[in-house]
């Protein structure tokens, strides 16, 4: 689909190029014209040559697009097949490695086929583990890439499955589907295999072994129960950086999302951290009971390394009792700050077990540091805050300059830092506006509900004049397309408080494909939205498209329900008119933009693979020339190996920052040099929005003193399909869960919008 304004024969293309050359090039050098004017066909045929020559040239170019598409769509699903084969192929890995047949057969197979003087012994284990990961990342970007080019998202029709139902509401998990439910039985299933397989094959002579040790039995048996748990949580540590890599093509591939997926990594941070304290108690008690109390200070040179190992667990533990819901949600700050203390964690996790054994876990975080070090380039540039809308309800809308490229789906978030109030805390936001809508803008709304969102608030509502107003910001991250919305034949949208602010963006995503002349059917909107006070009400005015564009509201089918919970009528006070805070530009201010480019699938693949192959080249050149006749620590050798991969991260990622960065500052510098503020932010004058806002008003209707009786509204909807998102309060949504898996109404397809992060 062609943005507004450009040629409606040009495919989407980020780079603007044409990617039909042949035939299109052909046209646009008028060569048919040149040739009727030239008489190179007789005068009574010039007519009927023209019709039937254009009508073959634009046929050739709908066949041209049709064979691209087709060929495409067949190389992506050969990706997609060998990508699944993979991925299977690597989870049967994990469950054979805890039996017989893997450690006496498979692994000195492979260890004596893989065996080279340059990477020795972790050779054999980043090949098995690390590789196929790394791999699947890499061809997975490709297939993204190829699937934003030339994508075929449409879905539309497409019936919601059942897995994806919610099965449990309330516990510890929260809201849980069939989906959900059935992986993390079958990670469960994997940990109970490990375990028992891996005690299994310990315990066979574990009378014999105790003899030779001069141990009583139950005291052989608690040893090896500790390397047991040592052992299975090595396998959680595997998954554990997977959810949190915001910008991973793994995730993309299996349709996950950065925010929908932060739970997992709640999940399995739970489970490890209940393991890997069993396993130091274990360890604790074993060597009490046989005096050996001394071996908790061992550093070991060759061997595992006992304290490094303590020191791991005591970060990891830290970082467990403060990421507790009871903690985390009462002093945030705390739990920010605590939790990087997953860099000793790892660092130490590493000099405990040694790099080789380390390389089990390895592909997920060296996931994790490719994203966390290109969200490290992003934050260093400031990016330019035009505006900001001040609402009455202690609610302020940010608005950024944003670069054309970067195209957010609705839901989309946003990390936001504002050095002014805290150099270090990131806080993540919805973005609000619309990327088709609003090519140069972005923005997002922040409601005054914590400290910092307090400070924000304050500092942008103070009577003092404000000329610049430092922001930097990471992302925008969020689901790949919003084309599941259109499967419905309705959608009730049900907020509470500042949960409305994802819905902004998808009504404007379904009103601008209404208004496109689109010949895809648009869902009916059904908006319940319930706040605390009258002034609250305000918020529904961001739900207005920019002021000077021609899109009319009353070309959608939107209804809107507010409740007003605490109040038994208007509040004629609270009418207060929306203040404007304009900012200066700066100079050294840019617009949001994609870190990679336009090419970011593609840039990205290539930062994982070069730095891999970097990162193998100088452990090679380690290995080929230190002396021979000295014997490193394990420690100092993972140290090394540590710091190569980060050298090797560092360097590519870099390489490929600056290429982009000097790609995009031509079309970075019109939008940086602008001077005079769009029309759309005039919001004193609303001449210009007139009509969208009367149909706003025409569409909403205000209940007062009450809350909406979500049991009622529905199970009134009577249509095949209806499409229930909830978004805010927990209780609220679990409340919408239950009704939606009570089995009383099949047409409801429930899905929840969390703030976890």
């Amino acid at each position: 689909m062609a943005r507004n304004g450009n040629d409606s024969g040009m495919n989407d293309n980020p780079n603007g190029q044409d990617v039909n050359p042949p035939v299109h090039r052909f046209r646009q050098q008028g060569v048919l014209e040149d040739a009727l004017r030239l008489k190179l066909f007789p005068y009574s045929l010039r007519g009927r040559t023209r019709a039937w020559l254009n009508a073959l040239l634009s046929g050739i170019v709908v066949s041209w697009n049709d064979l691209c598409q087709s060929e495409l769509k067949m190389v992506r699903s050969a990706i997609k097949l060998f990508l699944l084969l993979l991925f299977l192929g690597y989870m049967m890995l994990w469950f054979m490695m805890p039996t017989k047949l893997y450690f006496e057969h498979w692994l000195p197979k492979i260890r004596a086929n893989s065996k080279s003087t340059y990477f020795g012994q972790q050779g054999s284990t980043m090949l098995i583990y690390t590789f196929p990961i790394l791999f699947i990342a890499t061809l997975g970007c490709i297939y993204l890439h190829l699937g934003k080019k030339h994508g075929d998202h449409n879905v539309e029709g497409v019936p919601t499955s059942k897995l994806k139902q919610p099965v449990m509401v309330k516990g510890p998990l929260g809201i849980v589907s069939w989906m959900e439910l059935s992986f993390l039985t079958m990670f469960v299933v994997l940990l109970a295999w490990s375990t028992t397989s891996y005690l299994n094959g310990m315990f066979t002579h574990i009378d014999q072994m105790a003899s030779r040790s001069g141990l009583l039995v139950w005291e052989a048996k608690l040893e090896m129960s500790g390397l047991t748990l040592g052992l299975v949580g090595n396998i959680c540590l595997a998954f554990l950086f997977f959810p949190v890599t915001r910008g991973s093509s793994v995730l993309r591939l299996i349709g996950l999302s950065s925010e929908a997926s932060i739970k997992y990594h709640i999940w399995v941070g739970h489970i490890a951290m209940t393991i890997f304290t069993a396993h130091g108690l274990c360890y604790l008690v074993f060597w009490a009971k046989t005096e050996q109390l001394s071996q908790v200070l061992k550093w070991g040179k060759i061997e595992v390394s006992n304290m490094a190992g303590e020191i791991g667990l005591f970060c990891g533990l830290g970082m467990w009792a403060t990421s507790l819901p009871q903690i985390r949600r009462k002093m945030f700050e705390l739990f920010y700050y605590t939790h990087h203390l997953y860099i000793l964690f790892i660092v130490f996790f590493v000099f405990h077990v040694g790099f080789s054994y380390a390389c089990i876990m390895l592909p997920g975080f060296y996931l994790f540091l490719i994203d966390r070090y290109l969200r490290f380039l992003q934050s260093q540039q400031r990016v330019s805050l035009v505006a900001a809308r001040i609402l009455p309800c202690q609610t302020v809308e940010l608005n950024f300059c944003k670069s054309p490229e970067v195209n957010h789906s609705p839901r989309s978030i946003i990390f936001v830092n504002v050095p002014a109030i805290s150099k270090l805390q990131w806080h993540p936001f919805t973005i609000t506006s619309n990327s088709n809508m609003d090519p140069d803008n972005l923005s997002m709304v922040v409601k005054s509900e914590g400290r910092w969102s307090s400070d924000l608030y304050q500092k942008l509502s103070s009577p003092l004049p404000m000329d610049g107003f430092q922001v930097s910001v990471e992302g925008p991250y969020g689901p790949p397309a919003s084309t599941h919305l259109l499967r419905h034949d309705i959608l009730v949208l049900l907020s509470g408080g500042s949960g409305i602010t994802p819905f902004i963006s998808i009504i404007r995503e379904l009103l601008f494909k209404a208004s496109s002349g689109s010949s895809t059917r648009i869902p009916h909107i059904l908006l319940i939205c319930a706040f605390k006070k009258s002034i609250d009400l305000a918020m529904l005015e961001l739900i207005l498209p920019v002021s000077g564009t021609t899109v009319d509201i009353s070309c959608l089918q939107l209804q809107i329900e507010a409740y007003v919970t605490r109040e038994k009528g208007a509040d004629e006070d609270n009418h207060k008119p929306l203040q404007t805070v304009w900012f200066k530009p700066n100079a050294i201010d840019a617009p949001v933009s994609a870190i990679l480019g336009p090419n970011s699938w593609l840039c990205l693949g290539l930062i994982i693979s070069s730095s891999f192959v970097m990162f193998l080249l100088l452990i090679a050149i380690l290995s080929r020339y230190h002396n021979s006749n000295m014997v490193y620590a394990s420690s100092a050798i993972a140290g090394f190996y540590m710091l190569f991969m980060c050298l090797a991260i560092a360097m590519t990622a870099n390489a490929t920052f600056l290429w982009n960065k000097k790609q995009n500052r031509k079309r970075l510098r019109q939008i940086r040099n602008m001077d005079t503020p769009p029309v759309w932010f005039n919001n004193g004058d609303r001449e210009l929005e007139s009509l969208p806002y009367q149909s706003l008003l025409q569409a909403t209707n205000v209940h007062y003193g009450e809350r909406p009786d979500l049991k009622k509204i529905l199970f009134e909807r009577k249509e095949i399909s209806v499409g229930v998102i909830a978004s805010g309060p927990r209780e609220m949504r679990q409340e919408v869960a239950a009704i939606c898996s009570s089995g009383l109404a099949d047409n409801l397809q429930f899905e929840s919008i969390s703030f976890t992060w």
